[in-house]
């Protein structure tokens, strides 16, 4: 008898189950259905500000993998239907065809949710003005680039100094308009420790980006036609053609909830390791999940396309009669803004302390190459090591080369409880064009390491 496996969102988390689902069952065997309210599937939305700026040309170079090719591949994908409610007791979900406004209701014997997240949209007067824009899928970002094509927009303003804010920021500088951040934090990518942060502040502004931090913003003012103009903090008053919301998001769990499937503290829907919820046959994968943080053992909620592909696997194993793990996170996370590369994984010096951790942090500065190299750059790395055991805790690095990949030696380090001492010893390559003979890593372990002897 076939079976049917039903997907709840059409990107990274629902799509890689529902093609993991079909490698390891034929047609015959498993009905595959995938209902995705927007008109793509599959595509890459951490490619969304590169778009905006024009490094990327065409839209389409960011779908993965589209409709038509995921229906080729035996994967009944349903764009422009979006799922209403799910019904645990009778295994059904109720969804509407958005463009022949109907709706159906469809049966599952394994479900997947992967609803994804959904931007944080602040209750602010004048916030639903046009010109205001977040983004956070391909067709924000197409609407949104229309704009910086088509407009006379001079300049713009972006709320929020997180990831998304400081990318979107370079995007627009680079398509000529001047660029005003606004961020109610004290420094610039809060998930970094405010000395890592301060580096990132500095690239901005040499960068003629106009950073205003520890501001909320109170109100955006607005034209008589509806039109945005400006925005008001207690400070100040930044003129605007256009507005990003760049202050982050949180699990779009709201359906999962509604169907009372539990949900963490974080927000974010509660699965296990296999990525199963608390309702039998229902799975969840990706940013509307919660997951476990392995350092501190803590829920986190942590949106990356990294973890929901991750993740989406293990569903696709796991519904499938497989037996896949997901074992958790440590937040590594990279960005670049303008000629900076800003990298982290693991805890900062004030999440260990937070969770309860006697760490003490370790900053050195180092260079990315061999010194007489030509065009060596300055970069600084910080590692946040448990006291007594020396284990590795977290680390950041902020450099104008050099600081983004290298911050997964220090993920792996992290991942697999090295000590600093241990990590000293590791075998990592060496050439003059690459590497300090003492690479910036190690320099980093062994300082650690003399301070906790």
């Amino acid at each position: 008898m076939t079976e049917r496996f039903v997907v709840i969102g059409g990107d990274a988390a629902g799509m890689s189950a529902a093609a993991q689902a079909r490698r390891r069952r034929g047609a015959e065997a498993l009905e595959i259905v995938a209902f995705e309210r927007g008109s793509y599937t599959s595509y890459a939305a951490c490619g969304v500000p590169y778009f905006v700026g024009d490094l990327v040309h065409d839209a389409e170079q960011l779908v993965a993998r589209s409709p038509e090719e995921h229906r080729r591949l035996g994967v009944d994908v349903r764009t422009g239907h979006e799922v209403l409610s799910i019904d645990t007791a009778t295994q059904t979900v109720t969804v509407r065809d958005l463009d022949a406004d109907t709706e159906t209701v469809e049966p599952y014997d394994q479900l997947v949710i992967a609803t994804g997240a959904t931007p944080i949209r602040p209750s602010l007067p004048g916030v639903d003005a046009a010109g205001v824009y977040g983004v956070q899928t391909l067709e924000d970002g197409m609407r949104l680039r229309a704009v910086v094509d088509d407009v006379n927009a001079h300049a713009a303003v972006i709320v929020g100094a997180g990831y998304i804010g400081i990318e979107m920021a370079e995007a627009l500088l680079m398509r000529g308009l001047t660029v005003t951040v606004v961020s109610e934090s004290a420094e610039p990518m809060p998930t970094l420790d405010p000395d890592m942060g301060s580096l990132v502040a500095q690239g901005m502004r040499d960068m003629d980006i106009d950073l205003h931090l520890g501001e909320p913003v109170q109100t955006l003012d607005v034209f008589d036609d509806g039109h945005v103009k400006a925005v008001v903090t207690a400070q100040g008053r930044y003129p605007a053609d256009l507005v990003v919301l760049g202050i982050g998001s949180r699990p779009n769990s709201t359906l999962a909830r509604d169907a009372g499937i539990a949900i963490g503290p974080t927000g974010g829907i509660e699965t296990d390791d296999h990525q199963r919820t608390s309702a039998p046959h229902v799975f969840a994968a990706g940013d509307c999940v919660e997951t476990r943080h392995l350092v501190t053992g803590a829920p986190v909620a942590i949106a990356l396309g990294t973890h929901a592909n991750k993740q989406g696997r293990v569903v696709g194993i796991n519904a499938t009669g497989g037996d896949a793990v997901f074992p958790g996170v440590i937040g590594t996370a990279v960005s670049k803004v303008c000629s900076y590369e800003v990298a982290r994984t693991g805890l900062t010096e004030r999440e260990a302390k937070s969770s309860g951790f006697d760490a003490y942090p370790t900053t050195v500065d180092a260079t990315s190459r061999a010194q007489y190299y030509p065009e060596t750059k300055p970069l600084k790395v910080k590692l946040v090591t448990e006291t007594g055991s020396g284990r590795l805790l977290g680390a950041q690095i902020v450099g104008r080369e050099g600081a983004a990949k290298r911050i997964d030696v220090l993920a792996t380090c992290i991942w697999n409880s090295m000590t600093v001492e241990e990590i000293i010893s590791l075998d990592l390559g060496y050439a003059p064009p690459f590497s300090p003979v003492w690479d910036p890593v190690l320099v980093a372990a062994r300082v650690a390491a003399n301070r906790g002897a």
